[in-house]
This record gives structure tokens, sequence and C-alpha cells, in this order.
């Protein structure tokens, strides 16, 4: 029996080690071109060219048959997807699933619509690994998971908006606003899985204060941590040392966001997931 653990690429997760796994490719399209986000994606390359343009960006979910091929091979397969809030990829899943379970009927399928993206998707990936790893039945590790998606969260730190802005999340006088005066929007992953800004602050200093303040106030108490970041290491650095000097014993890392995490994140954007 091979249970597999199939996620879209918002996780920023390519492979894992000891478990069958399969990233399916988000994509992001400009200049007539699409930007597919596999392994072989340049990510810091498109970046720069996103950053030269004036052209119209738009997120593409993975379709039906990418999702099968991400399912193929696997007996007990979970799959996890950005917030369906976001993306049209939890639906694409679901379609997959119903024909996958037409062609192999003896298999098992779960889809979760994880409401977030990023550090907070590896940080249930992981724990998906942890269950079948001890050896859990199938429906166990379904009921332990929902379970556990309850406790987990996703913060950040943003210094630019304009993205988010492109694509209708956030007034877009509100997003040059917040360029022009230096400002840093600290803001969650909400219960029903939108992006929700909650404070503002200037300098990155106040704002790595203000981010785990956030934590702590949304249940952080020294639990797991996934930080990820785009361009920003020395940011995703201090927030760990500054985690860690309240909380030494707890179990962080850090990563590079690939290319929807970067999209919306955008230069220098810090995304926590995280334990509470």
């Amino acid at each position: 029996m091979i249970y597999k653990i199939v996620s879209d690429s918002s996780s920023n997760i390519l492979s894992m080690e000891d478990i069958a796994f399969a990233s399916v490719p988000l994509s992001l399209v400009f200049n007539d071109k699409e930007h597919i986000d596999t392994e072989s994606l340049d990510v810091d390359a498109m970046l720069c060219e996103m950053k030269e343009t004036r052209a119209r960006v738009t997120s593409s979910c993975p379709n039906v048959g990418q999702w099968l091929d991400g399912f193929e091979g696997g007996d007990c397969i979970f799959a996890l997807t950005i917030t369906s809030a976001l993306s049209g990829a939890y639906n694409s899943a679901m379609q997959a699933k119903e024909e996958f379970l037409k062609k192999y009927p003896e298999r098992r399928v779960h889809i979760f619509d994880t409401l977030s993206t990023g550090p907070e998707i590896r940080l249930i990936c992981e724990h998906l690994q942890e269950l079948i790893s001890k050896g859990a039945e199938f429906d166990e590790i379904v009921k332990d998971t929902e379970e556990y998606m309850k406790k987990t969260h996703l913060s950040f730190c943003l210094s630019s908006l304009e993205n988010l802005a492109r694509a209708g999340r956030v007034n877009p006088i509100k997003a040059k606003f917040a360029g022009i005066l230096g400002i840093r929007v600290i803001g969650k992953a909400s219960d029903e899985g939108t992006l929700r800004d909650e404070s503002k602050v200037r300098g990155e200093e106040k704002a790595i204060s203000a981010l785990l303040e956030h934590m702590k106030e949304n249940g952080f108490a020294g639990g797991k941590v996934r930080i990820s970041h785009t361009h920003n290491e020395n940011g995703a650095k201090k927030l760990r040392e500054l985690i860690l000097s309240q909380f030494p014993q707890c179990d962080i890392q850090i990563e590079k966001n690939r290319a929807l995490c970067s999209y919306y994140a955008e230069e220098g954007g810090i995304l926590a997931g995280y334990e509470g």
C-alpha cells in the first residue's frame, strides 16, 4: 500500500524525503509567457522580468490532468491545495479525484483545502508524513490532520502590496500609499482563507517584532515554525533569532518562496507558518 502526498506548488515544496510525493505546478502568466512553477523555473529571473513589466500578471491553477499525473502511483493519496479563496486549485483537484476514483475505485483520495499557502501548507505536509510513518490508517490520518489544521496559522509581513492590488485583493490606493510611506503590513490568513492585513508599522526591525507579537496573539507558544521569504533572508533570520530568544527549543526552518508565494509576498516579504 503506497501512501502519497500531493501538493500544489504554493507549498514551496518540490520533494520530501522518505515519502512518495508530487508537486503539482501553479503558473504565472505575463508578457504572453507562462511561467510554470516546476523545479526548472528560475524564480529569480521570473521576478526580475515581472518587476520590469507593466503587463497584467495572472495566476493559473493546476488543471485536472496535472493533478491526475500527481496522483499516479499512489494507493492512498492526500492532496493539499492553496486556499480556495485565492485559486481554483481545490475545485480542479476535486474533479481530478472524481476521475481518478472512476479509474481506480479501490484507491483512496482526500483533498485538503488548506485555506492557506506557503509555510503553513509545509507544516501540514510534515504532519501527514509523521502520521504515515507511524502506520496510521487512511481515515485516522484524515481526521487527525483536519484537527491539526485548526491549530496551524499563517502570518505575514509585506513591504509591498502592489501585486495584491493588481490581483484585486487590496485597495490600489492603500497599496500605493503603503509603498510611498515605507510601511510594512502585518497580517494573516483568515479562517475563511483570505489574506487579511491587521496592522502597519514603519521599518523592518519594528515589523519583525510586530510579526512575532501577532503570532503570539494567534496562539503561538513555541511550537513548530516554518518561515519563507522573497529575497529577505536577513529578515527571516532576524525573525528566527527573535523567536529563539523567547522560545529556545523552537523547531524553525527557513526557505525561499517559489513562484506563487513570491508573487503575493513580493520583494522583501516574509511568511510564517506556525503551530498555535
